[in-house]
């Protein structure tokens, strides 16, 4: 039997996301089918659902079965490379579990975010999260090696990317340290891309960006894995960003950003309530991903959680940060919502979702944002969706209501 030959497998994958509409350019073509993403990424983890239904991670790597690994490299699909920020496949004995904590995301999602990202010869690119540097090498091959600056937190993953880097004959600018605060030194950059989720775009990012310039990064992660979108700004020549979210996304939230699994006695977190009331909004809308967005940016920060107790469904909502929390139970038809702490969780969620609804349920592409020095802000055309915070309109657009407002990460 003929073992796969790289290059035959890349102009494959270059196949299936140019008929899948993902892959548009020439350019891009080019990088994928040049580009060996099994460099990237020697050895990877495949989940799998254990019999106690808590998902298993086996290792799988060359050593194993390299024709059966070389052939899974070049799938359309996410491979965990870490879990719980230490343990990698070649650490790793046999299945385990874990937290996801760094991958290789599938290539659909990551040219599909390159093809938006709208660059053009000689443009300097600044990276937020390294990872496998797959992406990074994408970048290199279109647009040279020095005209990239990639940034990752984590030193073992940046120090594997770097090397696989140099094998595949990329020398470019690889940094370990807090991207959220960008990489000033090599600014101002024509383009910014995040390959992590965000709860919002620092600010260090826009003044980073030359004006005219795009940031392109997924926004609204919490505890949740779905309810994220893909935000394209431009920045301004007053300092400012504007743009929409182009579509659904789902990245692993930035490391500073991680939610940590909530262990423990729920009912006991949840025992002394400020209030109770009946609510007519199932907490199963939550669900879908438009509503689940809206709620994170009611609720930054929360984190739900699903609990039976004697045939009795509780669905929780917790916001540690803020020591508030929300805990919904039915009530026959109806459910019953007990509310704790300064924030009132529910409501602000209640409040987006039912506006939402009330507008007629428009698609996440519909949801615009502004990044000012002082706040970071969403809103669709004048309708209210929801102000934890407070709710207010900026001098110079009136007419705008915002659904979320709140201060930047990083000035």
């Amino acid at each position: 039997m003929t073992s796969p030959d790289p290059a035959t497998l890349r102009r494959a994958l270059a196949d299936q996301l140019e008929v899948g509409g993902v892959l548009r350019t020439p350019a891009w073509r080019e990088a994928v089918e040049a580009v060996p993403r099994e460099l990237f990424i020697s050895s990877f983890f495949r989940d799998a659902p254990g019999p106690d239904g808590i998902t298993r991670y086996t290792p799988v790597s060359r050593d194993i079965d390299v024709d059966e690994w070389l052939t899974i490299v070049y799938q359309n699909e996410t491979w965990v490379t870490q879990l719980d920020g230490h343990l990698t496949p070649d650490t790793a004995n046999g299945p385990v579990t874990g937290f996801p904590t760094s991958s290789s995301t599938m290539p659909s999602t990551v040219v599909g975010m390159l093809e938006s990202l709208d660059v053009e010869k000689g443009m300097n690119v600044l990276e937020i999260g390294t990872g496998t540097g797959y992406s990074t090498g994408l970048l290199c091959h279109r647009l040279g090696d020095d005209n990239i600056t990639s940034v990752e937190v984590d030193p073992a993953i940046s120090e594997r990317a770097d090397a696989a880097l140099e094998a595949a004959g990329y020398s470019t600018w690889t940094v370990t340290g807090d991207g959220l605060l960008g990489h000033p030194r090599r600014a101002p950059y024509d383009r910014t891309i995040a390959t992590c989720a965000l709860r919002r775009i620092p600010y260090a990012w826009v003044r980073q960006t030359k004006p005219g310039g795009i940031i392109l990064a997924t926004v609204g992660p919490s505890a949740w894995s779905y309810g994220t979108g893909l935000a394209k700004l431009k920045v301004k020549e007053d300092g400012t960003a504007e743009g929409r979210i182009i579509g659904r996304a789902s990245f692993m939230p930035a490391r500073a950003e991680a939610a940590i699994p909530l262990s423990g006695d729920l009912s006991a977190r949840a025992a002394y309530a400020d209030t109770e009331r009946k609510t007519s909004l199932s907490p199963d809308v939550l669900n879908d991903w438009m509503p689940a967005f809206l709620a994170q940016l009611a609720a930054p920060g929360a984190q739900l959680v699903c609990a039976v107790s004697d045939s009795r469904e509780t669905v929780y909502l917790f916001d540690t940060s803020r020591e508030s929390f929300a805990a919904l139970t039915t009530d026959g038809d109806e459910w019953n919502v007990r509310q704790g702490g300064p924030v009132a969780i529910w409501d602000a969620i209640e409040s987006a979702v039912t506006a939402w609804k009330d507008a007629g349920e428009p698609d996440i592409t519909t949801v615009r944002m502004a990044v000012t020095p002082e706040t970071h802000a969403y809103w669709i055309g004048d309708q209210q969706l929801a102000s934890p915070d407070r709710s207010y309109s900026i001098d110079e657009k009136p007419e705008l209501r915002w659904l979320h407002r709140y201060p930047p990460l990083s000035t």
